[in-house]
């Protein structure tokens, strides 16, 4: 019987070759779990405004973890001890830490399973996979629940600096082609170290931070919260909650088994069992257009129009706001929209809504982001003199929408 060579290269368009360290990581990337990842969209619909934005949680996870070897290397390199089970235990819990997203990412995180993160759902896939590999990921899910001793390792993988904001941030801005996302990952984790195990980052590295808080802000704006992008990934949560609202009626609907599961039962993190689990395991976004391409032509009005809009990209009209639109403003909407197409006011709900996004690239109620000075001494990044840039960045800027079909333009609102 032939071996399996498991210590394999990816060749990555954003670092070059990334390396597997070993077996074990080698079986996890194997497991149809983690090959699911392959199609999942990284960004969800933003391929509707950037084509080239198709990228997957599959690249993604592999690049976290390849920045986590980065790291790693430095902080031992600085005497800062690492076991190898440490080691290998942030190599995993990075790579699982956004395995229980659903399909199109954060699109549809409150619409397939509606009150269960996709954090609380990557912890039961590790869990589950703990299993399978008798305890091996043990320490892995120790420091992904924040229960490890060692502060820093968990600000590795989750916190205002961490090796999934590093990744996303560069990789997304490569797909999309919104250059002012890039950041210099390779710098920051260069500058990184840890007093007292908490992870700080040299005084000289500081103006990288401000770089790399700076390109979060404006991703946030021109991709991730851009106009089209979400009105494209708000139609899609209407599309879905259409769907449950005409199954619970007893409409069948032609859908994948997993989808059509998940539309007939609520589903929470008490009543997640191992059948969910698998389920859900299944889903990915093949399910989900798969469903749109059928229902597109269904003869419900609001799911056929809806479904339609998302597959051949006529979508809603959408108009952002620093001022929040008025009742009045959405009641002649609603109106005329209701007589035109023969449905209830109630109904117009589905095409015509607002709601609101806020961006803030800096949280002063998280975790800080520390700077190690020349003196030893460590400060917030906040509270350096010379990053006045910083105080707006921790502003939370809110901004208000309002959505409706096209043909109501010509309504002054």
């Amino acid at each position: 019987m032939t071996e399996i060579n498991k210590l394999k290269i990816f060749n990555d368009p954003i670092y070059g070759f990334i390396t597997i360290p070993n077996t074990l990581i080698y079986d996890l990337i194997q497991h149809p779990y983690f090959q699911r990842l392959r199609r999942i969209t990284q960004m969800g619909l933003s391929y509707l405004v950037y084509p080239g934005a198709n990228h997957t949680r599959f690249h993604h996870a592999l690049g976290c973890m390849h920045l986590m070897q980065k790291a790693v290397d430095v902080l031992r390199f600085k005497g800062v001890f690492i076991s190898e089970e440490e080691k290998n235990a942030l190599y995993i819990a990075i790579l699982l830490h956004d395995i229980g997203h659903g399909p199109f990412s954060h699109t549809m995180e409150k619409t397939i399973v509606e009150e269960v993160h996709h954090e609380e759902i990557s912890l039961l896939f590790m869990e589950h996979l703990n299993k399978e590999f008798e305890g091996q990921l043990d320490l892995a899910i120790q420091v992904f629940k924040g229960e490890y001793h060692r502060k820093f390792m968990l600000q590795l993988i989750s916190s205002q600096l961490d090796m999934d904001r590093m990744d996303y941030l560069k990789r997304d801005s490569f797909y999309s082609g919104v250059a002012e996302g890039n950041v210099n990952s390779e710098r920051l984790i260069q500058m990184m170290n840890v007093v007292d195990d908490v992870l700080v980052i040299e005084e000289k590295g500081i103006y990288s931070v401000e770089k790399f808080l700076m390109s979060r802000r404006l991703m946030y704006w021109q991709a991730y919260l851009h106009k089209t992008s979400l009105v494209a990934e708000l139609i899609l949560t209407k599309v879905l909650k259409r769907a449950k609202e005409l199954t619970t009626k007893g409409i069948e609907l032609p859908c994948s088994e997993p989808l059509m599961y998940f539309m007939q039962n609520r589903i929470t993190l008490e009543t997640f069992n191992s059948k969910n689990l698998d389920l859900f395991a299944q889903l990915d976004d093949f399910d989900v257009i798969s469903a749109l391409k059928a229902w597109q032509n269904n003869e419900d009005f609001i799911l056929s129009t809806l479904s339609s809009m998302i597959i051949n990209r006529d979508l809603l009209k959408i108009i952002l706001s620093s001022e929040k639109p008025t009742i009045t403003d959405l009641e002649l909407l609603r109106e005329k929209f209701a007589i035109e197409n023969n449905i209830s006011v109630q109904d117009t709900n589905y095409f015509i809504f607002k709601g609101k996004i806020k961006n803030q690239a800096y949280s002063m109620e998280a975790e800080p982001i520390r700077i190690l000075k020349k003196d030893r001494s460590v400060e917030d990044v906040f509270e350096s003199p010379d990053q006045l840039n910083l105080k707006s960045l921790s502003k939370s800027v809110t901004k208000y929408y309002i959505c409706f079909p096209k043909q109501l333009e010509q309504i002054k609102i």
